[in-house]
């Protein structure tokens, strides 16, 4: 029998649980579910014998020690600043790893002792990252086959709400982690666009978006992400002239965001005094000059101060938030970042019945023979509901996935492993669409 440490069990995790759960007794698996709150898993996992839950603390050296243990293979969903402890555990004691999130520094320098130990650490496993390695390599592998050359590579993802559940002014709602929404894009977004290197610094990043149709779905915008180059090596594109990723918004989202970036309330680097005290006018309010007159909404000073007009979109939006209200904010030592993100969550979570929706874009231009050719390849997924979520299906699916073909041995690759390898993406792609995540690809000449 292989045992399974699933360490995470937040939202994310509720499609990766039920495809190990229903894979279990064909593939002999035990599986663990450890966080450091699990009673919510207690009736899916009373009536089966192939599984069991543990409260866990992964700062516990102790614990950790003892389930990583126990484990043929450790599959991380905790957030991603914990997975280095996590990691370093397996590797001294020579397990194999699998998470979503994407490899940092820490985790490369950890790939030799890896390989040295034959060793599979797989990251950048989910959603975005993870099947938009494995869909764009797909068919940068195709192209390359065939002859053709890359001159560009364009690539977008959005976690956003399903059609039917887009009720509010700003046609969205949280589908992952919301401080990852208030916390994106900071820093400086970095690219190639016809063989010339573009920065886009953080307070200019909202107001520079491409805009999409997805054919059934509407039109979207996109932002640039933080840096879309560290990709050309490991896609095999170093030499390509175009090559962007970003993030996927409903047309309208960016300019409206902006309007936080602008103020400073996405600021986390500082704690605000007082906050405890604060509502959200007042929180509002530290970030504004001076009032010209004490009759001056504060409607019309943000409006005033940004240049925003006062009878717009992005002022409706502001006020559907709620943001001008004497609501308490009532978080002691909170930055500005905090202070936003629970002001949103309050408006923007996914109310019982909604459901979300996953919208990936790839765009690539080629040459061949002499003609300019472009591919479109497109995935749109819904959730079912707001527990099961295209979020959670689209992160924890392929994790389970490459954990099957892990464990049957059919992943040779060892070290620190992105799935950009036919060995990893094939298989996946192949049973993702037999879960209804497929890719519709279109191709005409330019």
């Amino acid at each position: 029998m292989k045992k399974i440490l699933v360490l995470g069990a937040g939202r994310s995790a509720s499609s990766l649980i039920k495809y190990l759960f229903d894979n279990a007794t064909a593939e002999n698996w035990h599986i663990t579910i450890g966080d450091i709150s699990v009673t919510h898993l207690q009736p899916l996992v009373e009536p089966i014998s192939f599984a069991d839950t543990i409260t866990f603390n992964v700062h516990n050296a102790e614990q950790r020690a003892k389930e990583v243990a126990k484990a043929d293979l450790v599959i991380s969903l905790l957030p991603a600043i914990f997975h280095i402890e996590v990691a370093k555990e397996c590797l001294k004691q020579q397990k194999h790893l699998i998470t979503a999130s994407y490899v940092s520094s820490d985790f490369l320098a950890l790939h030799a002792e890896a390989q040295k130990k034959n060793l599979t650490i797989i990251m950048e496993a989910g959603l975005d990252p993870g099947i938009d390695h494995m869909s764009a390599m797909r068919i940068i592998g195709s192209i390359k086959s065939n002859g053709g050359k890359l001159t560009s590579f364009k690539s977008y993802t959005g976690g956003l709400v399903a059609p039917e559940s887009d009720n509010n002014p700003w046609n969205y709602k949280f589908t992952w982690n919301p401080r990852n929404v208030v916390l994106a894009g900071q820093g400086t977004a970095k690219y190639i666009k016809k063989g010339q290197y573009k920065y886009i610094p953080y307070h200019k990043l909202f107001k520079r978006t491409d805009e999409f149709y997805v054919e059934g779905f509407g039109h979207f915008e996109g932002y640039a992400n933080r840096d879309s180059l560290s990709y050309r090596e490991p896609y095999g594109l170093l030499n390509i002239p175009t090559m962007l990723r970003g993030t996927l918004r409903r047309k309208g989202f960016c300019e409206a965001w902006d309007v936080f970036v602008q103020l400073g309330l996405t600021d986390d680097s500082y704690t605000l005094d007082g906050s405890e005290r604060m509502t959200h006018r007042t929180f509002v309010e530290s970030f504004l000059p001076p009032a010209a007159s004490p009759s001056q909404s504060m409607a019309e000073r943000v409006s005033l101060y940004l240049g925003i007009p006062l009878e717009g979109v992005v002022m409706q939006k502001l006020e559907w938030l709620e943001l001008f209200e004497d609501t308490p904010v009532g978080i002691e030592a909170a930055t500005p970042a905090q202070v936003l993100e629970k002001i949103l969550k309050q408006k923007l979570s996914l109310a019982p019945g909604d459901k979300d929706m996953i919208v990936m874009q790839h765009l690539f231009e080629y040459e061949l023979n002499g003609e300019q050719h472009e591919i479109s390849s497109t995935l749109a997924a819904l959730g079912e509901d707001e527990v099961q979520t295209a979020m959670a299906k689209t992160v924890g699916l392929p994790v389970g996935i490459l954990a099957k073909l892990l464990l049957q041995g059919k992943i040779t690759h060892r070290g620190i492993v992105i799935p950009i390898h036919p060995e990893l993406y094939e298989p996946v792609l192949a049973e993702l669409e037999e879960h209804g995540i497929v890719f519709v690809e279109t191709e005409r000449a330019l």
